[in-house]
């Protein structure tokens, strides 16, 4: 499969960023993502395709750029709409749309009511995975910080059960990655 360089990323990013603060606030929250994958990966010593997770994370969050006050649930249906018109493969535009919690079930959008088109957007691949785990460990509320293991679990509590024992098992699975203070 042919990926986009980090530097025809980086502009992709630049391309559809609506402000400066925009571009700097998401692509660097991208470049954290793919360290921590980074080193969840280097830690577990996966035998996987390290290019799709480093593209993956760089480009996982890009539909937040055209939220537009939609709900910001829709980032991840948004950011696969755009790489799949821009013609990306399918395997590296649901990275987007398969990294929205410990993932979405149909159930889930159905319960909730959430603004996406049913289906089931769950990491399939060690890859999407991994970038969806280590996304758990950063945010980019304001200011951007990084989150514990134990911060998320707690989090992630509110939807349920099932969704925190979930992440109980990608913590076991992979272990912590180290945070900076």
């Amino acid at each position: 499969m042919n990926l986009p360089t980090d530097s025809e990323i980086r502009d992709l990013h630049a391309q559809y960023a609506p402000t400066r603060a925009a571009f700097e606030l998401v692509h660097t929250h991208c470049q954290i993502v793919c360290d921590l994958a980074e080193q969840v990966l280097k830690a577990n010593r996966l035998s996987v395709d390290g290019d799709l997770i480093r593209a993956g994370a760089l480009l996982h969050d890009i539909g937040v750029y055209r939220l537009e006050g939609s709900a910001y649930i829709r980032h991840g249906v948004l950011g696969y709409e755009l790489l799949r018109s821009l013609d990306f493969p399918e395997t590296l535009s649901r990275f987007c749309s398969h990294h929205t919690g410990v993932g979405l079930t149909r159930e889930d959008i159905s319960d909730q009511n959430l603004p996406i088109p049913p289906g089931d957007y769950l990491a399939d691949t060690v890859e999407e995975e991994l970038v969806m785990y280590a996304d758990k460990f950063h945010s980019k509320t304001n200011p951007p910080t990084f989150v514990t293991a134990a911060a998320y679990q707690s989090s992630v509590r509110r939807f349920g059960t099932a969704k925190a024992a979930r992440f109980t098992d990608l913590v076991a699975r992979y272990g912590e990655p180290d945070l900076p203070a």
